[in-house]
């Protein structure tokens, strides 16, 4: 089971009972942000990409979507999402648990800077009524990101 991977990957830091679980699903932002009773923006989004044939990680803010020409600007090549039938294969957690942690070998990671304007933020922990509130170090630690990226789009015109 994925979140008993992420426990586990947790555990080797001494943080697996920060890992909130609930009774209701956190499976998309609106869910998660209900289950935390925090806003949905705070909620860390994480969406499967397939790069040049790998897969891939972008990590956002729950109010962010992908910018498509600021995705081809960074990783030149148009925004693919992995089909939901092949995250978990690819990526290591399924659909509506997909997080940064504990992801198979080889995904890479990239957190989009829709992120900082936040302390902390709630990403999944590999199940789908699961969720950690990390700082955004720890979230960049923890994750094993490979760069900070800039590739989503807010809502309004609101900073980053």
């Amino acid at each position: 089971m994925s979140i008993e991977r992420v426990r586990g990957f947790f555990a080797q830091y001494g943080m697996e009972d920060r890992i909130l679980e609930f009774p209701v699903s956190s499976a998309t932002v609106e869910l998660a942000a209900q289950a935390l009773h925090t806003e949905g923006r705070r909620i860390a989004k994480s969406l499967s990409f397939s790069v040049d044939g790998k897969p891939i990680l972008v990590v956002l803010a729950g109010d962010a979507k992908i910018d498509n020409p600021k995705f081809k600007a960074q990783f030149h090549q148009k925004a693919s999402m992995l089909p939901p039938d092949r995250v978990e294969a690819e990526i290591g957690h399924a659909v509506g648990g997909v997080c940064p942690f504990a992801v198979n070998a080889g995904v890479k990671v990239y957190l989009d800077v829709s992120l900082k304007r936040f302390e902390t933020v709630f990403p999944a922990c590999g199940s789908a009524n699961s969720a950690i509130e990390l700082r955004l170090e720890e979230l960049e630690r923890l994750s094993g990101a490979s760069a900070w990226v800039d590739v989503g789009k807010l809502p309004t015109d609101e900073s980053v």
